[in-house]
This record gives C-alpha cells, structure tokens and sequence, in this order.
C-alpha cells in the first residue's frame, strides 16, 4: 500500500494534509508525485511520520487500519486545523456538527490560499465571485447543479450521482455538457454567440429595471403609509401597522 492510497483509505484529503504540512495544495500534489517520502523536506517528512505514527517510510506497509487508528489521525489533523486557522476566533461553530466545521474550515483555508497564492486581479475577482454565487444559492436551484456538475466533471464525484432532484439534475447537466462541449470545439459561430450574449445583456438588464420599479414602488408605498398613519419612521411599536397599510396601498386600484 502506498502512501496515496493509504491517505485514500484514512479519507485524507490533499487539503487536509497540505493544512497540516503547512504548505500549499501544489507542494502536496509534488511530494506525492515525488513518489518517494525520503526525498521530502526532512520537517515535512517528520511530521507526516508524526501523524500517521510510524518511524520510517517503510512502516506504511504495516500500518493496521481501524477505527481506533482512524480516530487518531483525525484528532492530530482537527488540533492542528484550529492551531492554523483559529478559526473559532473569527467563525462561531457552535451548533455545527463535526463533519460540517470540518468542511467550512477546509472551505476558509481554500480560500486563504487561493488569495494568497494568486496575488492578481483574477485571485481576487474570482473570490468576489464566488462570494456572490453563494450569496445568490437560495434564489436559483440551477446553482446547486452547477456545483454537482462540477464535482462530477473533476472526478470529485460519480457522475451517477444525484444529491438533488434527480430529474432536474440529470436534465440541467446534460445541457450544461452540450454547451461545454460546444464552447470546447468551438462549434458555434461567432455571430452567433456575440448576438446570443447581447440577448443574455438585455434579459439582465431588464431584470434590473424590473427589480429597480419594484424598489421605487415600495418606498413609494412606504412613504405614503407613514403619511396616512401620521408616523415619520417605522419603529418596532408600528411596524406591523405600517406594513398593513403599505400592502393596502399597494393592492388600491389606480384609476
């Protein structure tokens, strides 16, 4: 058994182990290509043979397995994540299962490296970006396949697999594929595509005026409601009050 797949079994992930090394996830990905633990920097080598309790390279093919060997490991890489991160000084975990501190741990470290890795406009937009995907998860299903989609598509998860709706699912990712596999061959022409994005510009747009009318008519609402109550703000006593009239206002037929 050699080290990859003895990592494969334990359920460490290069994340993890590029945490607990203190090093990046490509400085990982070379010692493991390395294929030989010996020729790894002697602190990194040190403290990977402190994890996995073990004297030499040699002992990983006489490592026994278990729950209890298990649990071990896991405790060394979860105390040194929260040495790294202390994350309990910025992020509240209370409430949160193990498994999901580990993962929004693992997500803050992604992120810390990519920021400080890429130290270029593109690091930093592509974070923004990210940032606004998840701030818009709620709004749109689709955005949850698009994330599925993408975990297949890395080898992170089998394309067989359906988290969500399967039909949805298995409906948006074949399309998703064709568009992809269109956009690799480059099979579409370009007239095609630029009058296709000048659709897409223009439904955004509209959106936005829509979303832009609908701001102005409630605080239009709002106004008027403070008006006819005789209030000039909401407050927690008249809010309930104040919300009733703005719906009634908003239901009033314009003649």
């Amino acid at each position: 058994m050699d080290l990859e797949q003895l990592l494969h079994n334990l359920g460490i992930s290069k994340v993890k182990l590029s945490k607990y090394l203190g090093v990046s996830r490509q400085m990982v990905y070379n010692y493991l290509e390395s294929g030989d633990i010996n020729k790894w920097p002697k602190d990194k080598k040190k403290r990977l043979f402190d994890l996995l309790n073990i004297k030499s390279a040699e002992d990983i093919e006489n490592i026994q397995i278990d729950n209890e060997y298990i649990s071990a490991v896991d405790k060394k890489l979860d105390l040194e994540s929260r040495k790294l991160f202390n994350v309990d000084s910025c992020i509240d975990l209370k409430g949160l299962k193990r498994e999901k501190q580990e993962i929004l741990m693992d997500i803050v470290y992604l992120l810390k490296e990519k920021l400080t890795d890429d130290d270029t406009d593109d690091g930093m937009n592509t974070c923004i970006y990210l940032q606004h995907f998840l701030q818009s998860l709620d709004n749109s299903k689709e955005l949850k396949y698009i994330l599925a989609y993408v975990s297949k598509t890395t080898g992170f998860t089998n394309p067989n697999e359906f988290k969500f709706n399967k039909d949805h699912q298995l409906l948006f990712e074949g399309i998703l594929f064709s568009a992809m596999t269109l956009y690799a061959n480059g099979g579409a022409s370009k007239s095609k595509i630029e009058e296709s994005h000048k659709r897409f510009v223009q439904d955004i747009e509209r959106k936005r005026e829509e979303k832009l009318s609908r701001t102005q008519e409630l605080n239009a609402a709002r106004i008027q409601a403070l008006k006819e109550l005789g209030y000039t703000q909401i407050s927690d006593k008249n809010a309930s009050e104040v919300l009733q009239r703005i719906t009634e206002i908003q239901s009033r037929t314009v003649v």
